[in-house]
């Protein structure tokens, strides 16, 4: 499996890295919206030769902490990876100011074309010589768990590809009428959707901020887990698209 990550930089200035002297900030460190727009640049820029969709770079000069995020995904630090497919994205810029004060902005923002078509990223399944199809049985926790040393099939999934990812996709067959899944992390700690109905085909899994931040290491939970409640399924194969 690859993924190709595009590294956008935003560049921010933290408390203790900023030199006062250098900024004239009124009133003891605030500044406005249009002030901090002012010291924002949002930019588009289509993706190198040969690959798929649009880079979108956000960057302020201004001396706050800042995050921004861009289709419910949130980008908190210095450094963030996007690729954007075609079409018109608001990027919304939040800003803390030192005196306390929390600013939000909005840049909307078009991306015009996309030169390649979808690629898929396996995660499981893509040689089903080395990562053949199973069937996972009724609350087996295990077969299913995203976890190179906890689960029984499918591997961890790495942090950059949580906090990019939008969508799994489940290639499946044999589904019973009976079928019904739950999907939660690894810990039981946190159920994000529960009696769930697959199709034998193509079933979609929205992944949410909250799934990505509790579900990667270090998170509150550990692990994206699939258990079946009843019923049964093969699964071939999981990837997402990019």
């Amino acid at each position: 499996m690859k993924k190709i990550l595009f590294l956008l930089v935003i560049a921010v200035c933290g408390f203790a890295a900023c030199d006062p002297g250098h900024e004239d900030i009124s009133n003891r460190g605030h500044i406005t919206v249009d002030e901090l727009k002012a010291k924002t640049t949002v930019s588009v820029d289509k993706a190198p030769s040969g690959l798929n969709g649009n880079v979108i770079t956000c960057q302020t000069l201004a001396p706050v902490n800042a995050k921004w995020s861009i289709g419910g995904k949130d980008f908190i630090g210095n450094y963030a990876w996007k690729k954007m497919k075609k079409g018109t994205h608001t990027v919304i810029l939040t800003a803390l100011c030192p005196d306390g004060t929390e600013l939000t902005a909005e840049y909307p923002v078009t991306c015009e074309e996309i030169t390649d078509p979808l690629v898929k990223y396996y995660i499981y399944g893509e040689d089903p010589a080395a990562e053949p199809p199973f069937v996972p049985g009724a609350w087996d926790a295990a077969a299913m768990r995203f976890s190179s040393t906890e689960g029984a099939h499918l591997p961890t999934i790495p942090d950059d590809v949580y906090f990019g990812l939008k969508t799994l996709i489940f290639d499946v067959a044999d589904v019973t009428e009976d079928f019904d899944l739950k999907v939660m992390n690894g810990w039981w700690s946190n159920t994000y959707y529960d009696h769930v109905k697959w199709v034998s085909g193509l079933n979609e899994l929205q992944i949410t901020d909250v799934m990505a931040t509790e579900c990667a290491k270090g998170g509150e939970g550990r692990d994206l887990d699939l258990m079946l409640y009843s019923g049964s399924m093969t699964l071939n194969s999981v990837y997402y698209e990019e």
